[in-house]
Parts: structure tokens; C-alpha cells; sequence
């Protein structure tokens, strides 16, 4: 008993020292990213006001630059959206934000999702954030393959990464899954990729 509400302090300790990692790693990467392209915008415009009566040829190439600054932002921005809560996630469902995670992370992902059952938040949440962190993880020329299946009790999900770099956040991770009396095993081949597979109860 004692090892078991120690394991259980130990896991909480994590998962709290996990949720403020996150949070820096997002205001990191939105300073570096749609703050830095907004800051450039922004002096493109003072720029492009000045010129605009001496110099239309270069007003024309700021606006081109001003443009790509704009979707970049965008680009960005949305990658940020879908790490902090994908909003396809209540609206369209699982299998739907997790295709549309792979299509803004760049990489082939094949989504068998063989469900309609609309599943409670924390678990939506778990198994789409674990997928999710293999896909950000994937290294270039990846392609991932992600199937979930589900009984009257429990949810399984896998996702496999076909790539020479891909690891993942194997602490974190099943402290996520855990804390919902879940279990998750992460199995890496060196080489050959990456292998997240998990369970989870759909009620408690």
C-alpha cells in the first residue's frame, strides 16, 4: 500500500511537472513563431506606408513578404491550437482530429478509427494527445498508421511510426494514460520506428 500511494504521488509530481514543461514549450514557440512573423508584419506596414507613393515596385514586394509572414503565422498558429485542445476534437470527433493533426504536422497518416461513440473528454484527450506526440516526433519521411477500436468498457488505440528517429515521451505519456486506470506500452525499434499502444476504461 505504501509503494503503490507512493507510485501514485510520484506520477502526479510528474504530471504536473509535465503540464508547466508544456506550457513553456508553448510560450516559447509562440515567441519564436506567429509573435516573430506578426512583429515583422507589423514593421512592413510602417514600411510599406512610407514607400507607397515613392516606390510602388517595392511596396508590391513588401506586400508578397507581408503575405507569407501572414500564412506562416497561420500555420503556426494552428499547430499551437491542436497541442493545447483541437477544436475537431468536440466537433467532429476523435478520428477527425486526428487526421487533421497529421495533415498540419506534414506526415502520411493512415486513421482507422472504427467507431461512433462519443467519448468522454479526458479520454478523447489521452488518447489524442499521445498520439500526437508520436507525430510531432516523427522524424523526416515519416508515415504513421493509427487505429482505435472500442467494447462497451474499454477504448484500445495504436499508433506505429514508420521512421529512423521517431521516440517518444514515454514517462509522460503513461502518466497521462494512468491517471484515467489505463495502461500504455511504448515500443521503439532502432531503425524501424515507433510503437504506442494503450487502453483505457470508458467509464470509472
Amino acid at each position: 500500500m505504501r509503494h503503490e500511494v507512493a507510485e501514485l504521488r510520484a506520477s502526479r509530481e510528474r504530471l504536473v511537472v509535465a503540464a508547466d514543461t508544456d506550457r513553456r514549450r508553448i510560450e516559447h514557440d509562440l515567441h519564436d513563431g506567429p509573435q516573430q512573423h506578426l512583429v515583422a508584419l507589423a514593421a512592413n506596414l510602417q514600411l510599406a506606408r512610407a514607400l507607397a507613393d515613392t516606390d510602388p515596385d517595392a511596396v508590391k514586394a513588401l506586400l508578397d513578404e507581408m503575405s507569407r509572414d501572414v500564412q506562416q503565422a497561420l500555420a503556426e498558429t494552428a499547430k499551437l491550437a491542436h497541442r493545447i485542445y483541437p477544436p475537431l476534437l468536440d466537433a467532429g470527433g476523435l478520428g477527425a482530429a486526428l487526421r487533421a493533426a497529421a495533415v498540419t504536422l506534414r506526415v502520411p497518416t493512415q486513421v482507422d478509427v472504427a467507431t461512433s461513440t462519443e467519448y468522454a473528454h479526458d479520454v478523447a484527450g489521452a488518447v489524442y494527445f499521445c498520439c500526437l506526440d508520436a507525430l510531432e516526433r516523427a522524424g523526416d519521411g515519416a508515415r504513421a498508421t493509427i487505429t482505435v477500436r472500442d467494447d462497451d468498457a474499454v477504448i484500445d488505440f495504436a499508433i506505429a511510426v514508420e521512421s529512423t528517429t521517431t521516440n517518444a515521451a514515454e514517462e509522460a505519456l503513461c502518466d497521462r494514460v494512468e491517471a484515467l486506470g489505463g495502461r500504455l506500452a511504448i515500443q521503439t525499434t532502432p531503425g524501424g520506428g515507433t510503437r504506442v499502444s494503450g487502453s483505457l476504461p470508458l467509464s470509472r
